[in-house]
């Protein structure tokens, strides 16, 4: 064998190494990594050696090369959710987040670059497929001297025992007494992520069934002790971090606590409470679904499933029950057919807030013109006498927090221009990430600004105060909250008769919620909700 050959034997082997030992999750990207051994290698490199050119053994290494590239992607994408949504990738309920992620590509760094990201990362996967195959191709073209094929043939079927023996082992299957040099950690991803399909497709036919059976389906007189409006205010990335983190406790709850004094002096009443979200890091509709369904929707699968299944919401059951409902959706600049799912008698998206100032960067608009712009166009004009219930989620504390509006007066809102001068002024989000401290601060500011922007408002219509259910909708990306929980504050602001009903006796009086509280899963509050506020569902449960 020549130098050259050699060489290329033993670079053949390192690209299956490197391919076998990628990390799938942050934590694990360390200089120690590279010192792992796969108990696949071994087993690969035998069985390739073993079948060399032959038939069989060209159908051998298109099966390997195909399922080697498919778990380099699916480990990709799992150190993505991880470092963005704080967990896994699941193959069957997070495929549809493939066109949301093209889109937030698009909104960041427009068409051009995100369709050069896109064809970029396709010759990325078909160059390692290449790469693999090449590798391959150099161990089967190996001489063997007979009877040596057999003799290896033989060893590559005990090391893929060993391989299965130590899945097994890893994934809690079976105690094994040997203990292993190395670490089957690829065929485990493989493994787990068939495993997650098959139980995905089954959570979903139990989901099917559970979104048929509804006991508040046609239910009469819902909601008759609200005699005022109802405002649903999902505030974006506002999780408990804000309340345990030292890094954005002290900012956070000096607001709350001002925010407090201020409304209680206006005569109105609050109490919180911590909910668990079905997401973190992203896909806040998720838990929009979750808290108007009353179903846990933690995937795109189940989302789409909760959609079609006829499922009432919160919105449809106040719309049957005497409410003009709506939703006020900023963020919201393409089509959105499943609103006409979610029960909105009115959608207002960015185009009919009528903000004509400049975006901010990703967010299309501060959340205080927000709010004005549903008074403007919904509560200040009234087509007839009934109450609303609306739907707000609000975008100033979303990614990439880049630059944080200042709070101003409402009368000097106008059409939005007047935040102009914010936006020319700050360094883009591609200097601003580059320094995570400095991410974690503008994080901080501008969940600042939306808990500020929402108790102001609640403030300015103190004299007749809607009821106000303020919720956050998931954590921030791990490294961002640098708190894992996946729980986000619960706030009730409004009339003292309001708030006291729906404040269970582990609800917190104020806008702190205490650090001992339950935690309420996020998938309840669509009943407590209902439960609460309906006289004859009060009666019910009083027998």
């Amino acid at each position: 064998m020549t130098l050259r050959s050699s060489l290329a034997v033993v670079l053949a082997a390192l690209i299956l190494d490197l391919v076998l030992i990628q990390p799938n999750h942050p934590a694990a990207v360390a200089w120690d990594a590279l010192l792992l051994f796969p108990l696949e290698l071994p087993a690969i490199l035998l069985a390739v050696l073993a079948l060399g050119t032959s038939r069989a053994g060209v159908m051998l290494r298109v099966i390997l090369v195909a399922a080697l590239t498919i778990i380099a992607v699916l480990k990709t994408a799992d150190f993505v959710m991880f470092t963005s949504l704080n967990r896994g990738f699941n193959p069957v309920g997070d495929l549809p987040l493939i066109g949301s992620f093209y889109d937030l590509l698009v909104g960041n760094l427009g068409r051009a670059a995100a369709i050069a990201a896109v064809i970029g990362a396709g010759l990325i996967i078909a160059g390692l497929a290449a790469a693999l195959w090449w590798a391959m191709r150099v161990w089967a073209r190996l001489p063997l001297p007979r009877p040596l094929p057999a003799i290896v043939g033989g060893a590559a079927v005990l090391c893929t025992g060993l391989v299965m023996t130590d899945v097994g082992a890893k994934m809690g299957r079976w105690a094994t007494p040997f203990a292993y040099p190395g670490t089957a950690f690829t065929a485990r991803v493989g493994v787990e992520r068939v495993e997650t399909a098959q139980k995905t497709i089954a959570d979903l036919r139990v989901f099917r069934t559970a979104a048929q059976n509804d006991p508040l389906t046609d239910q009469s007189g819902l909601f008759d002790l609200i005699d005022r409006d109802v405002i649903v205010v999902f505030v974006e990335s506002y999780g408990r971090t804000s309340l345990d983190t030292p890094l954005y406790a002290d900012l956070h709850r000096d607001t709350l606590r001002d925010a407090q004094s201020e409304l209680a002096a206006l005569g109105l009443s609050m109490s919180s409470a911590l909910l668990a979200s079905p997401t973190q890091g992203g896909q806040s509709w998720l838990a929009h679904a979750t808290f108007a369904n009353g179903l846990w929707i933690p995937n795109q699968t189940s989302y789409r499933a909760a959609l079609s299944s006829g499922r009432q919401t919160l919105f449809h059951l106040a719309g049957q029950s005497g409410f003009h409902t709506a939703a006020v959706m900023p963020q919201i600049t393409l089509d959105w057919p499943e609103a006409q799912f979610m029960g909105f008698e009115t959608v207002l998206a960015e185009a009919d807030l009528g903000y004509a100032g400049k975006p901010f960067n990703w967010i299309t608009m501060p959340d205080q013109f927000t709010f004005a712009a549903m008074d403007r166009l919904l509560r200040d004009q009234r087509r007839d006498d009934r109450p609303y219930f609306i739907q707000m989620a609000l975008g100033s504390s979303h990614a990439p927090w880049v630059p944080v509006p200042d709070l101003i007066d409402w009368d000097d809102l106008g059409d939005g221009t007047v935040f102009d001068p914010i936006v020319d002024a700050a360094d883009p989000p591609r200097v601003v990430w580059q320094d995570n401290d400095r991410v974690r601060a503008q994080y901080g500011l501008a969940v600042d600004y939306a808990l500020q922007t929402v108790f102001a408002y609640a403030a300015l219509h103190a004299d007749d105060p809607p009821l106000m259910i303020i919720v956050g909708d998931h954590q921030a990306a791990g490294f961002i909250a640098l708190d894992d929980r996946p729980h986000v504050p619960l706030h009730i602001v409004g009339p003292p008769p309001l708030v006291d009903l729906l404040s269970d006796a582990d609800f917190t009086p104020g806008l702190i919620p205490a650090d001992s509280s339950d935690v309420h899963r996020m998938d309840q509050m669509r009943e407590h909700i209902i439960r609460a506020l309906s006289s004859q569902l009060i009666a019910e449960a009083g027998q």
